[in-house]
């Protein structure tokens, strides 16, 4: 496998159990456990710790077909998946035992879970990687991958972030998520030590392992930079941290003056990325030193990639050689990889004079107001951008008003509806406005919208 390959060819990468303190060289963990090799699905309940990155890099040297799900994930969400199908091998440290599988010792570190039957079912060869389309909800559709799609988001990544054999690099965002995803292989290709860890950027013992280790690099979504900037973070120095990374929305404009300032006063670059989950990570970058004058633009594509505006939708359409082969919603899906030239991505986008592009918001997104169209991402960043910098989370109810949900106590339900009147024409009984001690997310730290209206209601 060519992905697997690179990665062993790296003879800087080293990674650290930050619980135990023990360091591991990449030759340690090939062909570290025992396990049969044939072209079958396997689970892989994985989180950041040491044994998940073990397990996923043996499995990844092999023929398997690797599905990457949440140890979160509910057990009757489990059990339906493992019908659907049929893993060959199961790995989940949360259980003692699953019915139909035997647990045996792969190695003296990991116990893995066979399948007592052996299926035997048509895989296409290449099909490396299933990733889940909904992270908690136990949906059976994931997208397909290939090894070659891996290894190009890789490597275009590798063209524009300033990774380095020196650099240490925390893993603290799930590598179920294509994000976590490409912040692993792109690392392990070119980094040096990896941090194994699933300790939360937004816990005090993180930072403590931050110092410690030395790290170079973050990542994390806007909500988590947005939360980051409310304790502080951006006043205080890591001599260590090299740039930060960021994907999954837009930032306010606050954030990015406060990011921009943090850059030049610790010598940081703060890189903007946008992808998706069907491009196998990444499809455009903005440059660090546009931060401040194109500060709400995703940037432009990345090597090898291009951009494309549907003229009747304005829909932001990617063309690239990392796009997925296809959606799998039952097993029988995984005797076809069907690579599309184009990739429809949801989102309404657009590009300015200089070539840059910009998302106004996801189609989905979108209500109407007696008659009129409003984008509900549009209207949190102009929140964000008038009230610096606070957390915002709009939701349509019925096409009839935008709820507004805040994190601040003290402020006052006809600000937020003045700014609306005065920016978008939105009249003041069309919103309404609600304070709530947190916003509900999604594993990969992302607003979840689907709870927050629920709890509303």
């Amino acid at each position: 496998m060519r992905l697997y390959d690179l990665i062993l060819s790296n003879k800087n990468l080293v990674y650290v159990d930050a619980l135990t303190d023990t360091s591991y060289g990449v030759n340690e963990f090939h062909q570290s456990i025992t396990i049969d090799d044939r072209k079958a699905v396997v689970f892989l309940y994985t989180d950041n710790m040491i044994g998940s990155v073990e397990v996923f890099l043996n499995f990844l040297q092999s023929r398997f077909t690797v599905t990457l799900l949440s140890p979160q994930l509910d057990i009757q969400f489990k059990l339906e998946l493992e019908e659907a199908y049929q893993p060959y091998y199961i790995y989940d440290p949360s259980r003692a035992a699953i019915a139909g599988f035997e647990a045996y010792k792969a190695s003296s570190r990991i116990q893995l879970f066979k399948n007592l039957t052996e299926p035997d079912y048509p895989v296409h060869e290449e099909i490396k990687l299933l990733l889940s389309t909904s992270g908690t909800t136990g949906s059976p559709k994931f997208v397909k991958l290939s090894d070659e799609n891996l290894v190009q988001n890789a490597y275009s990544i590798l063209e524009f972030l300033p990774i380095k054999a020196t650099d240490v690099t925390p893993l603290n965002v799930p590598v179920i998520f294509v994000y976590g995803l490409s912040i692993f292989t792109s690392n392990c290709i070119a980094g040096g030590k990896m941090i194994c860890t699933n300790r939360d950027i937004l816990q005090k013992e993180f930072w403590a392992d931050f110092d410690k280790y030395e790290c170079t690099s973050i990542g994390g979504v806007p909500y988590v930079y947005e939360m980051l900037n409310r304790i502080g973070f951006f006043k205080k120095e890591y001599p260590s941290l090299r740039y930060m990374t960021q994907t999954g929305g837009i930032l306010n404009h606050t954030l990015v003056q406060v990011l921009a300032e943090h850059g030049k006063r610790q010598q940081t670059q703060f890189f903007v990325m946008y992808g998706q989950t069907e491009a196998a990570g990444r499809m455009a970058y903005l440059p660090p030193e546009d931060l401040f004058t194109k500060n709400t633009s995703i940037g432009i594509p990345i090597k090898n990639g291009s951009f494309e505006i549907d003229p009747d939708s304005n829909e932001l359409i990617y063309l690239g050689p990392n796009i997925f082969g296809g959606y799998a919603r039952k097993l029988e899906d995984l005797t076809t990889f069907q690579q599309a030239e184009r990739l429809q991505t949801g989102d309404v986008g657009r590009k300015d004079e200089d070539g840059y592009y910009y998302i106004i918001g996801r189609i989905k997104r979108i209500v109407k107001l007696f008659g009129t169209r409003m984008n509900l991402d549009e209207v949190e960043l102009i929140l964000k951008n008038a009230l610096g910098g606070e957390t915002f989370v709009c939701m349509g109810i019925e096409d009839k008003s935008i709820l507004v949900l805040h994190l601040n106590e003290e402020l006052a339900p006809e600000q937020v509806k003045q700014i609306l009147k005065e920016k978008l024409n939105v009249h003041p009984s069309m919103v309404k406005v609600k304070f709530v001690e947190s916003v509900p997310l999604t594993p990969n730290g992302k607003i979840d919208y689907g709870t927050a209206i629920q709890l509303i209601n």
